[in-house]
């Protein structure tokens, strides 16, 4: 079935079955895939980590210090999944909520946290919603419209059933969504110790440990001069494609030149990659379901011509 939003939703006799993602043609279908949302991303991860309870857990839980490389490829592998992955995208979901039962701990603030509670894990998919949108104004040719807006918002919803949150723990409209989120950077989030580490421009990481070892070896032996412009781009667009509301609740500095320093970067990108062919533009599972689904649409399409012939 279909429901009024343009999602659609799995469904079988006796009762309702897993959460199908997004459709073909949607706002996601294009966004998400795009290398452009490459950029998007960091600042998304930010925010979420912003959050006392997300940021503890990722501070005690995950490897992003010792493994950023693979730790950021993991991440990307499960967003394109929700999105492009048809009936990999429910499990990948219940991948996610079986690995998260056991992170726990305590906050900074001495409070205990699960990260399966559901206000701390709908903060964190919640937070791809306005990094998205704000993002989109600089990386976009133009602004999303209102009507696109509320798509994604649907969209984004649909991805936060495939990860197991109930309606009832997310706003259900764009005009829900932005009095939870500006009470959520008035009243929960603040400067975590890991939202210090990913805005720190001269954070250290290590060398990436995956590819062809050549490729590896020639990395390691230039990272000493690649690592300094790493850390300060990764920094400079980390902060600058957070909602500027957000940088000011983290105490995030951000100032007129490096506005502008950004804006002209963005204009570049903007300019540039609709330019590019599908195979530089999309990342490669994207790519290969949007092939897949246009090869899907013209065989529909050529039965309904035959059919309509006889």
């Amino acid at each position: 079935m279909t429901t009024e939003s343009g999602i659609r939703t799995a469904t079988r006799a006796d009762g309702p079955v897993d959460p199908a993602p997004p459709p073909p043609g949607g706002v996601l279908w294009s966004l998400a895939g795009d290398v452009r949302g490459l950029l998007m991303l960091p600042a998304a991860l930010t925010l979420q980590v912003a959050h006392p309870a997300v940021g503890a857990g990722v501070d005690d839980h995950s490897v992003f210090r010792t493994d950023p490389w693979g730790r950021g490829e993991r991440s990307l592998r499960s967003v394109l999944l929700w999105v492009y992955g048809g009936e990999a995208a429910a499990e990948e979901g219940r991948r996610l909520r079986a690995l998260h039962k056991t992170i726990m701990g305590t906050d900074a603030h001495g409070r205990k946290y699960h990260a399966l509670t559901p206000a701390y894990y709908a903060w964190v998919h919640a937070t791809g919603f306005p990094c998205y949108q704000h993002s989109l104004r600089y990386l976009n040719r133009r602004p999303l419209t209102g009507s696109q807006e509320r798509q994604l918002y649907a969209e984004w919803l649909q991805v936060g059933r495939i990860l197991g949150i109930h309606d009832r723990d997310m706003p259900q409209s764009v005009e829900e969504f932005w009095p939870y989120y500006r009470k959520m950077l008035a009243e929960e989030i603040e400067q975590t110790v890991v939202v210090r580490e990913l805005a720190d421009p001269g954070l250290r990481v290590p060398p990436p440990d995956r590819g062809p070892l050549p490729v590896r070896l020639l990395l390691r032996a230039l990272w000493p001069v690649l690592l300094p412009r790493l850390t300060a781009f990764r920094s400079f667009v980390t902060v600058g494609y957070l909602p500027p509301e957000a940088r000011e609740a983290l105490g995030l500095e951000w100032t007129a030149a490096q506005e502008r320093g950004l804006r002209r970067f963005s204009r570049v990108v903007r300019t540039l990659v609709p330019l590019l062919p599908e195979r530089l533009r999309y990342l490669p599972r994207a790519r290969k379901a949007r092939a897949e689904a246009r090869a899907k649409a013209r065989a529909e399409a050529g039965a309904r011509r035959r059919a309509a012939a006889r």
